[in-house]
């Protein structure tokens, strides 16, 4: 019983560290989207959302021209985001 009291946790630090390792560098972009999110203060309940542009997708593919928020001024606009979309996750 004491083994396996001394055991689990081993195992449980070498899998994190495993997974930790086989994680990949993060992207020029992605650090540069970090900082700027970082250095931006957060938006306040209610308040209008600063303009961005991003690769609009559909189930065929992505658009040829990006999205851009203030091309939908005074409508409802509505952002999903499914993270494993065309992966193998």
């Amino acid at each position: 019983m004491n083994r396996f009291v001394v055991a689990l946790p081993a195992a449980l630090a070498l899998a994190a560290s495993t997974a930790l390792a086989q994680q990949p560098a993060p992207t020029p972009a992605q650090q540069a989207a970090a900082a700027a999110a970082a250095a931006s203060p957060p938006l306040e309940i209610g308040a209008p959302a600063p303009d961005f542009t991003l690769p609009g997708a559909t189930r065929f593919g992505t658009l040829r021209d990006p999205i851009k928020l203030s091309d939908f001024k005074g409508k409802t606009v509505v952002l999903a985001f499914f993270f494993r979309a065309r992966t193998r996750g």
